[in-house]
């Protein structure tokens, strides 16, 4: 091995999503290792475990074993590709180009195309696949075969149909209609014509082949012209039928800009584009149809979690838990196995079809190895053994993790989990001295914060009277001290929060002293230039934006609900455990090792896995599931965690997951059941 290649080697070793290095090594091999096909197995075997869907690798690989190894390791090659990119239709045509150039038997060069077909044939773009078959058949000048092709292509819409019906309409008019039909079609002819004759013929019957049922009963004294009319009158009326589906399909197909997989990210129109094509074909009832557009779907969109939930949720909702659980393994091990969102999801998932231990070994992966410390996944996972009845378990979990953070130097997640647990161990077992305990001995352990200090105020609110309010004034006080760490904003608003705290549980002296305490430390240090931003921001605004905002019922962004404190507004409204609950987001560190660049949000429905929303943002770093409100909310700032890059070492000879196996009446394959 060159140095260059053991350098590559270990980022790739490091980061298995690196896209861009994994290319360079390839290159590097290829140009390093000659005739070494073991070398070149290695490092193609390994680049199609983390990319399996880049058909055009799959080629290369299938290059090298024929040409220093051997036909059958290329057919092994392209059976892997197929398994994997099951429903790509350049990889259909690649095996099938093959197939050609080395089989001489025609009727194994057919099942290959046939096979193909049975998952790609319906696909808009799939005239490529349907052209090989037709090139094929015209080669071997199989008349009656190539007009039952161009049959089944004009019974489903395609981009090429035009093209497809007018060669049918030139095949027709150039050979005798009875080169056309099939053997079973000129058995059918013939029993028409006798039984007309015999007065036997009754109209509306159905012939062996399904699209020779003609609209009229066939005339035993008709003429080759009329029959040969009446025959492209019936691929006529396919063609039509085809074409009205496709005017309902066309805005979709075309907003379809990348097709195919790639790790740069797609556009928010055209992942847009995918959910609301989606919603229109899951409303318009084909089963099939539906499997075969997410399949399609998810090789463009293979890096986006959302695509894997909704995929998963509508097999389950179908009663294809096979195909659910084939999509969900495909996910969690293959496509965005790096995403804590998508292991979490699992957990829910399991927990709900009461695989318990499978539910337990996801959380156990993303603690151990996904994301360590995640607070969401911690939280989740001790709900999850609560309700389970293992409530010793979830304080456990709780402690555990906090021992953890506790090694940690300046752990960000350390004061919101004493936080979290406290709130927990006082809802589910109503000790409140037990839960101010765990507060106040975090106290010894975390530095005062803006977070876990409005963690504390908030957990004031739902905790029985008496209220520790001295006790809480004095943390406060400690905090926005002049001398103290932390922003001038994070104090500014800490004391605001305080404010709206004692303006429901203080007396008027406390409120006193502390707006007093407000009004020396934050009001004569605004900016000027806040003051000209403002100013500027309400120059700009129409007198009918004002007027309608004075008639809105809810404070403009200059208000304030106590007029000297701005910062108050929408820190607690009444009630204080209304609000929904958002955990910290999976850090920027973490996000930036997926292999592509922010630009699109993973969405947050997930969390109640039953809606997909269109409110893309620009993040592509995947947003944490809000907790069930009726559990309680703490305040939306808690700080972002952050993980270490993960090393992942690399199998040299992975399994590859395939995607469902979802011909006519075909069984679905089982994948991976225990895949933790």
């Amino acid at each position: 091995m060159s140095g260059e290649e053991d350098r590559l080697w270990s980022i790739v070793r490091a980061n298995s999503l690196d896209f861009n290095t994994w290319t360079t090594l390839i290159e590097e091999t290829e140009k390093v290792a000659e005739n070494n096909i073991l070398k070149i197995r290695k490092v193609y075997d390994a680049f199609l475990a983390e990319f399996p869907l880049c058909y055009g690798y799959w080629k290369k690989y299938a290059d090298h074993e024929a040409r220093i190894g051997s036909m059958d390791k290329v057919v092994e090659v392209y059976e892997r590709a197929v398994q994997g990119v099951t429903y790509s239709v350049d990889i259909w045509v690649l095996y099938c180009a093959f197939s050609i150039e080395t089989y001489g038997d025609p009727e194994t060069i057919r099942r290959l195309f046939e096979r193909g077909l049975v998952y790609v044939g319906t696909d808009y773009l799939s005239f490529p696949l349907w052209d090989k078959y037709i090139e094929y058949e015209y080669m071997h000048q199989e008349w009656s075969r190539l007009a039952v092709i161009y049959t089944r292509i004009l019974e489903n819409p395609n981009q090429q149909l035009d093209r497809y019906f007018n060669s049918f309409k030139e095949l027709a008019g150039s050979r005798p209609l009875s080169e056309l039909r099939t053997a079973e079609e000129a058995a059918a002819y013939a029993s028409g014509v006798v039984s007309e004759a015999d007065g036997q013929v009754n109209e509306g019957e159905v012939h062996p082949d399904a699209s020779e049922q003609t609209p009229k009963p066939v005339s035993a004294g008709s003429t080759e012209a009329e029959d040969l009319e009446e025959y492209v009158a019936v691929r006529e009326e396919l063609y039509k039928r085809a074409k009205e589906f496709d005017s309902k399909i066309l805005g979709f197909e075309t907003a379809i800009r990348r097709p195919y997989f790639h790790v740069r990210p797609l556009n928010v129109s055209e992942l847009e584009n995918w959910h609301n094509y989606l919603d229109f074909i899951e409303r318009e009832g084909d089963f099939n149809k539906v499997v075969k557009l997410y399949e399609r779907c998810l090789i463009a969109c293979a890096n986006y979690t959302e695509y894997w939930i909704r995929y998963v949720l509508c097999m389950e909702a179908s009663g294809s838990v096979d195909l659910a659980d084939n999509a969900l393994a495909r996910a969690t091990q293959v496509f965005v196995k790096r995403q804590p969102e998508i292991h979490l999801f699992a957990t829910r998932f399991k927990e709900q079809n009461g695989d318990i231990p499978g539910a337990r070994a996801a959380y156990q992966l993303v603690h151990s190895e996904i994301a360590p410390g995640l607070l969401e996944a911690i939280i989740k996972h001790a709900n999850m053994e609560r309700r389970l009845g293992k409530l010793e378990d979830a304080f456990s979990l709780y402690e555990q993790a906090i021992a953890i953070e506790k090694g940690k130097e300046h752990s960000q997640t350390l004061p919101m989990l004493y936080a979290q647990y406290s709130r927990f161990s006082y809802l589910v077992s109503g000790n409140a001295e037990k839960a101010r305990e765990i507060l106040t001995g975090a106290l010894d352990q975390v530095q005062l914060s803006k977070p876990f200090l409005e963690a504390l105020i908030h957990f004031e609110t739902i905790l029985p009277p008496p209220r520790q309010i001295d006790y809480l004034e004095s943390l406060v006080d400690k905090f926005i001290a002049p001398n103290s760490d932390g922003s001038a904003a994070d104090k500014e608003d800490l004391s605001s929060v305080f404010l709206e705290f004692l303006s429901l549980f203080g007396d008027v002296q406390s409120i006193k002293k502390a707006e007093d305490r407000h009004a020396k430390l934050f009001l004569p240090h605004r900016s000027m230039s806040e003051l000209r931003k403002r100013h500027a921001e309400e120059f700009l605004s129409s007198d009918k934006t004002k007027l309608a905002k004075s008639y809105s019922g809810a404070p403009s962004p200059g208000q304030s609900l106590m007029g000297a404190y701005p910062n108050a507004q929408n820190q607690w409204p009444a009630g204080y455990g209304a609000q929904p609950q958002t955990w910290p987001p999976t850090s920027q560190a973490q996000a930036q090792a997926q292999p592509w660049t922010p630009g699109y949000s993973q969405q947050a429905a997930y969390g109640a896995y039953s809606s997909y929303g269109s409110n893309y943002a620009t993040s592509q770093v995947p947003t944490s599931v809000p907790q069930s409100a009726g559990y309680g909310a703490y305040p939306t700032t808690y700080p972002v965690q952050t993980f270490p890059q993960q090393s992942y070492a690399q199998s040299t000879a992975a399994t590859t997951l395939t995607p469902a196996q979802q011909p006519a009446a075909a069984v679905p394959q089982t994948y991976y059941g225990n895949y933790y």
